[in-house]
């Protein structure tokens, strides 16, 4: 696929992975329609920004523009354990918003691929949780969404499959997601970034825990090499495709940051050890993420501590 002139439609465009594909699209020349809830802070005059609540209203534009690709990224979620409150907070931004989004562009003739950002929160969690041995979940594996997150995605997946049986209008991939930490994220890591360069002391648990960080900069990567192949379609895992321990992560940050004050956390969650299984990503695009955890850890301290040096 040639991306010059292509139109397409990214929302969550503000989020970390987001600004990677906007950032990666420009400099492919690809007409460019950014949808979050978010106000723009987009250097690029080029690229169009439509500020919008998606569980609310579905912007005329995101039909008038006649996208041909769509990555719907646009998501919220809680990580470890959802809050009171969580599941009408879930089901608008990641189910109800994602169905009128879908209502609006399905039957758009310019429309030729929708790539989901899913996950592997789908899976059953019986195969990773409390697991001695790393378990790498493969696309066929047992699904038994684990919270109201890989609900809300597995519903997505399945109306996107209906679609596709049903209208046959356009191609659809779903991407599970594994772990995402990133640059200017909410995401664990970076937290303890933040923490540990403000000489505060971070919270863990869990240390045995091990799971598939995978950088956002590969994620934005590995859904344009999704896009690109016509052989994409349907399920298809995306992570690094080896899992690291909390234990190991920690080391990491010290070695980056230097003296890192810890609070170990008696916590009763079932160990995790999950990874993905990347033979089916690797068929279909002949590209794996390569930033290892050291690389992307390092890439977080340079970035925030120059928001440090620059008072932010």
């Amino acid at each position: 696929m040639r991306w010059n002139g292509k139109k397409v439609l990214i929302t969550g465009s503000m989020g970390i992975i987001g600004r990677a594909l906007v950032s990666r699209l420009v400099s492919e020349s690809a007409q460019l329609l950014s949808v979050d809830i978010k106000p723009t802070n987009w250097s690029d005059n080029s690229i169009k920004h439509v500020q919008a609540d998606l569980s609310k209203v579905i912007p005329d534009e995101c039909a008038s523009f006649g996208p041909e690709v769509i990555f719907h990224l646009a998501a919220t979620f809680e990580r470890t354990i959802e809050s009171p409150g969580y599941w009408k907070t879930s089901f608008d931004n990641n189910v109800l918003a994602t169905h009128r989004l879908l209502e609006k562009v399905s039957s758009l003739d310019s429309l030729k691929l929708f790539v989901f950002a899913s996950s592997y929160l789908i899976y059953d969690p019986k195969l990773y949780m409390g697991a001695i041995e790393v378990c790498s979940l493969k696309e066929t594996d047992p699904i038994a969404p684990r919270n109201l997150v890989g609900l809300a995605k597995y519903f997505t997946e399945r109306e996107l499959s209906f679609l596709e049986d049903t209208e046959r209008q356009f191609r659809a991939v779903s991407a599970r997601i594994f772990r995402v930490y990133g640059r200017g994220s909410r995401d664990v890591i970076s937290r303890w970034v933040r923490a540990g360069l403000r000489g505060e002391r971070i919270e863990v648990w869990g240390k045995d825990s091990r799971f598939d960080y995978i950088y956002a900069d590969d994620v934005a990567e590995g859904l344009i090499k999704l896009a690109e192949s016509q052989n994409a379609e349907g399920i298809v895992n995306l992570g690094l495709g080896r899992s690291r321990s909390i234990g190991e992560v920690i080391d990491i940050l010290k070695q980056r940051i230097g003296t890192l004050q810890i609070n170990e956390i008696t916590s009763d969650i079932q160990r995790e050890s999950s990874q993905a299984y990347m033979s089916l990503f690797n068929k279909i695009t002949g590209w794996v993420p390569s930033t290892t955890l050291e690389e992307g850890i390092q890439q977080i301290v340079e970035y925030e501590r120059k928001l440090v040096r620059n008072g932010q």
